[in-house]
């Protein structure tokens, strides 16, 4: 009966007909008994935090009780923001302009707030930049950004009228010139490396753990997780996942990348599809540094103990482009990325007994 209760109360919630479809979906794949798919979904919800997206995404129909039990799914990763996040500073990653200010530092390029700032400002930035950036404050997945081009407009009046129309809240930002290597890969996004980091207090716990006045004299660790390359294609600007990108694994030791690139349809790619450039075995310029940014970056607001640092490569080196509060969990454990079947979740048990 209590089981019953659960999945009626999971329905409620559903997509329903997005899940029908991956239900269909794995269906003709496997052949097995659409009731059977659906129950071992609830399962998977129940046990391992697990979406149907999540279920679909990662195959777990293919997996054992103890592969399954490696993954992080949605539940779990939410599970995470709330161990090692304090939400009453989500708000910095959340809101761009209060980002840009706090990490200003990794940065390296021209910013400014469009909202609250003098008109007369915003056009300097403009004569500064002939290109820039525009983007939402509050925008995630790359959406609702806009590059912007001087010439295309009569005006820098028409454009400042564009930025500030009713319901616009953009920050502009100089278009960052990226490192000639990556750039041959697909030049027409800034293509970054997501590294994903945990900051534990030295025995490896959570530092809310602490009590807020004693967390001034502690000693920190950074622990980078993992690190994805996410990819642009077609002329797209951005090289989000969910807008057409690709994401390959990439050893967040070395910065090289281990694998193919594969896109939210799970094609795969040994190279880009339109530049044909390598991809797998990419060694990405200066990850030494990297690692020290983040490392550093990380220990800034430590009580947003769990991140997602957004990489781009110039050719004086790594910048930020932006941070993550949630830094995902989708993009981590593909199928064609886990030939072992083991998830994410083993490399988070770092705290000592």
């Amino acid at each position: 009966m209590g089981n019953i209760k659960y999945i009626l109360k999971r329905l409620k919630t559903m997509d329903t007909k997005a899940m029908k479809e991956k239900i269909d979906s794995i269906h003709k794949k496997t052949g097995r008994s659409k009731f059977g798919i659906f129950m071992d979904m609830q399962k998977c919800a129940r046990k391992y935090g697990a979406g149907y997206m999540d279920y679909d995404l990662f195959e777990m129909y293919n997996l054992t009780p103890a592969q399954r039990d490696t993954y992080l799914t949605r539940g779990r990763n939410n599970d995470l923001v709330t161990k090692y996040c304090d939400l009453d500073y989500l708000h910095i990653f959340q809101n761009k302009d209060e980002f840009n200010t706090i990490f200003n530092d990794y940065l390296k390029r021209d910013w400014i707030k469009v909202n609250g700032t003098p008109k007369d400002k915003i056009i300097d930035f403009m004569n500064r930049h002939k290109e820039f950036m525009a983007k939402p404050i509050d925008g995630g997945c790359g959406k609702g950004i806009e590059k912007i081009n001087i010439k295309n407009y009569a005006t820098l009046d028409e454009i400042y009228e564009h930025l500030t129309e009713e319901g616009a809240n953009f920050e502009l930002e100089e278009v960052i010139k990226q490192h000639p290597d990556v750039a041959k890969i697909n030049p027409h996004a800034i293509n970054t490396v997501r590294v994903v980091t945990i900051v534990t207090t030295e025995d490896g716990k959570s530092i809310l753990t602490v009590p807020k006045e004693e967390r001034k004299n502690l000693k920190l660790v950074t622990h980078v997780i993992c690190a994805y390359f996410r990819i642009g294609t077609g002329k797209r600007f951005v090289d989000n996942f969910n807008s057409n990108g690709m994401v390959a694994p990439v050893d967040e030791k070395t910065g090289v990348v281990t694998q193919v690139a594969i896109d939210k349809k799970k094609n795969t790619y040994v190279t880009h599809p339109e530049t044909g450039s390598k991809i797998k075995g990419f060694q990405f310029p200066y990850w030494d540094k990297v690692l020290e940014m983040v490392d550093k970056a990380a220990k800034v607001v430590p009580e947003m103990g769990y991140a997602g640092w957004d990489v781009g490569f110039t050719p004086d080196g790594p910048l930020f482009v932006e941070g993550n509060e949630f830094p995902g969990h989708d993009i981590y454990q593909l199928p064609e990325h886990t030939p072992d079947k083991i998830g994410m979740m083993p490399k988070f048990n770092f705290e000592k007994e």
